[in-house]
């Protein structure tokens, strides 16, 4: 509403004192649109994705899979380069915040770990990442002023490379300092994901397609949505049972299944683990909550 306000004034004071017309204004406003309406595209893409990943089980996979092999001694250090990676294929730091940065503050917590110390290294990790994607929303839109979005992406490197050796250095060192003995938790929490996701290593193939895609420099909206698609594919072959509750049916059905998966792309989802950390993980919010 303030945007608003603010444009509506500057456009008055445009036409009434320095006598441009409003031809001229509107013809501005919508080249700027235009402008950022692909960063506009890529903001409902990653919602979608955020769903359709979390139900398929592809980020539960990649939450199960990684408890197994990260030390507690190097967790904050894990964390922050975890959250890289994830940030680098999605795009987004708030989505790898909202889907496996939840995870990992609750397994840091199981290990002792402060809240600060795991949450500055999820974000440090997610901020990186969604610098240097090709599918972040905001590189995208600094670079949609007739500069090549890898060019752009490259000299941003300069900076954001010395800055994540230096903090991967210190997480390190505070893995070696803090007490981590805790790690009943983190089992409960792997039970949890194993009994409430069909977790296999097959659904990898979607995380890999995507870095296949971002690898062959394809556009981030057709990346977007193949991986998304791709997801919903593992969703219907892997977690029919999940797509029939989100759905409220009664069986698992063709129409079941399309309803869960329509509901997982566009809408909010939640799911009932019995496990308050998972419920609060696997909670999506897609293209309407984006």
């Amino acid at each position: 509403v303030v945007l608003l306000l603010t444009t509506a004034c500057c456009s008055a004071l445009a036409m009434g004192f320095c006598q441009v017309k409003w031809k001229k204004i509107e013809e501005s406003i919508c080249t700027n649109i235009l402008g950022v309406a692909t960063a506009l595209l890529i903001l409902l893409l990653i919602g979608a994705l955020s769903g359709s990943w979390m139900i398929s089980g592809v980020v539960p996979t990649l939450i199960y899979y990684g408890m197994q092999v990260l030390s507690p001694t190097f967790f904050l250090a894990s964390c922050c380069i975890i959250c890289a990676i994830v940030s680098v294929m999605t795009g987004s730091s708030w989505t790898t915040i909202a889907t496996i940065g939840i995870a990992l503050m609750g397994i840091g917590e199981a290990l002792g770990f402060s809240t600060g110390w795991t949450a500055g290294a999820i974000i440090s990790g997610a901020y990186f990442g969604d610098k240097i994607s090709p599918l972040s929303d905001t590189t995208v839109l600094a670079s949609s002023t007739n500069t090549p979005l890898f060019s752009h992406i490259r000299y941003m490197m300069y900076t954001t490379v010395p800055t994540m050796i230096i903090t991967l250095i210190i997480f390190t060192v505070a893995g070696f300092v803090f007490d981590h003995s805790q790690d009943g938790q983190v089992m409960s929490f792997a039970a949890s994901l194993k009994e409430t996701f069909h977790i296999s290593a097959a659904l990898l193939i979607v995380p890999i397609a995507t870095g296949i895609l971002i690898a062959k420099r394809v556009a981030p909206i057709i990346t977007l949505f193949i991986s998304a698609l791709l997801a919903a594919v593992f969703a219907i072959l892997f977690q029919p049972d999940l797509l029939q509750q989100i759905a409220g049916a009664e069986s698992i059905n063709a129409a079941s299944m399309f309803k869960g998966v329509f509901m997982t792309l566009y809408g909010s989802t939640q799911l009932e683990t019995g496990n308050e950390m998972l419920d609060s993980l696997v909670a999506t919010r897609g293209m309407a909550g984006m």
